[in-house]
């Protein structure tokens, strides 16, 4: 028992002793631990001081990252499209009915701008605006004229500005109603204006430089020509003034507007038969010569009636393909004619796209506002456009039937004939 009770003894304080031993071997461990770190961070700051490093500048690096990668994110977030809306008018004619009922004798001036009251929203809205314009700013002096030789309040010019039209084309039938003269007097009301223009010159140098409107970073070549001017000799000496439909010339111009680059060419052809509401073998020709050199979008005028739109793929010469796109004819946007389809017509809306990394064009969608020239009975201001469609709902809804019964009937038969011509709106 005696020996047993000592082997205990010695065992415990073995156990102690190892015990000890663990204690002092972690301590020691520990203090390694310490010292070594508390050298890694001398040696730190020592190398910090050695590198001049200050606190401003560690916080400059940080800011510095920060900032490239705000950018990258930035750089990440640049858009690979950039998307348009054109909005695209057709004949802006003015008979003597017309300018008669937007003439104020009491403050001697006239004002066209009650007529776009109810349609003004669709062309304001548009990233850029186009129309025809079919009858001459000749000036007072020269006396204000209806058909068959245009000459018209040149307030029109600014009425179709504040409207929002960005671009007219000028040849046309009527370019020369009022000789050279009238051509020289309609370009300047126009510059004056603030409109561009295209068709009609004052000189070869004017003729030969296309039109280029750029629209959120997108180049748009415009061209304008005319099948004739009514028998109206072009000036022997001034035969610049006016583009006639003449294959080569389009050629020529065509190769002019290719070198500025521009990323989209859109021609206003000024063809076909008039009252027609379908297109002639002639301008489908013509249609067929202009996409096959490069044209991308084709406006036509004239028939002052609808004619049918047409997207096309078409096929370059590399093999790749694009969009393209003609409507054979806009018929009227405002007139005094009252023959039949001469008083429907509609606002045109192009949405087209640019791919920003392959430079490709695709127009998206081809939609229409259906619209009429209505004239009232009343003794001024009897003219004014109509949203057919919207001008119908509001009959039916009871909101607003100032129109009666017998135009809301003419409405909805002028709809039918709208829809049965241009089809269903175009999307992809």
């Amino acid at each position: 028992m005696a020996r047993n009770s000592r082997k205990r003894r010695l065992v415990i304080k073995d156990e102690k002793k190892f015990k000890k031993s663990i204690s002092i071997l972690l301590l020691i461990i520990v203090s390694c631990i310490i010292i070594y770190n508390f050298r890694t961070i001398i040696n730190l700051f020592n190398n910090n001081l050695n590198s001049s490093s200050t606190i401003s500048e560690i916080e400059d690096d940080i800011d510095d990252n920060e900032k490239n990668s705000t950018k990258n994110e930035t750089k990440n977030e640049e858009p690979k499209s950039t998307t348009f809306s054109m909005s695209v008018i057709g004949d802006i004619m003015c008979h003597n009915t017309q300018y008669k009922d937007a003439y104020n004798s009491s403050k001697n001036k006239y004002d066209f701008s009650y007529v776009f009251d109810n349609i003004k929203t669709y062309i304001k809205t548009a990233d850029i605006a186009v129309g025809n314009l079919e009858t001459t700013f000749a000036g007072e002096k020269v006396g204000y004229s209806s058909y068959p030789t245009f000459n018209t309040p040149e307030a029109l010019a600014d009425n179709l500005k504040s409207l929002g039209i960005d671009v007219l084309s000028t040849a046309n039938n009527h370019s020369l109603d009022k000789g050279y003269a009238g051509i020289e007097s309609t370009i300047n009301y126009l510059d004056k204006a603030d409109i561009s223009h295209t068709g009609t010159f004052k000189s070869e140098e004017d003729q030969n430089k296309i039109l280029i409107k750029e629209v959120k970073g997108i180049k748009i070549a415009f061209l304008s020509y005319t099948y004739g001017t009514n028998g109206i000799p072009v000036p022997s000496n001034k035969k610049y003034c006016i583009n006639l439909i003449d294959k080569d010339l389009i050629k020529k111009h065509l190769e002019l507007a290719k070198a500025e680059n521009p990323d989209i060419i859109c021609v206003s052809m000024h063809w076909g038969i008039e009252y027609q509401t379908t297109q002639n073998k002639e301008q489908e020709n013509l249609a067929n010569f202009l996409f096959e050199n490069g044209v991308d979008i084709i406006l036509g005028s004239h028939p002052h009636v609808l004619q049918p739109m047409e997207k096309r793929t078409i096929t370059l010469e590399d093999g790749t393909t694009k969009d393209g796109f003609v409507i054979y004819s806009l018929g009227n946007f405002i007139s005094g004619q009252v023959k039949q389809n001469t008083r429907n017509s509609i606002i045109l809306n192009l949405k087209i796209t640019k791919d920003e990394q392959t430079g490709k064009i695709s127009i998206d969608s081809v939609k229409y506002t259906p619209i009429y020239m209505y004239k009232s009975s009343s003794n001024s201001k009897a003219y004014k456009l109509l949203d057919i469609e919207d001008t119908i709902l509001k009959y039916d809804t009871e909101q607003d039937t100032s129109i009666g019964s017998t135009t809301y009937n003419t409405l909805k038969t002028e709809l039918n004939k709208i829809k049965k011509t241009m089809g269903e709106n175009i999307t992809k």
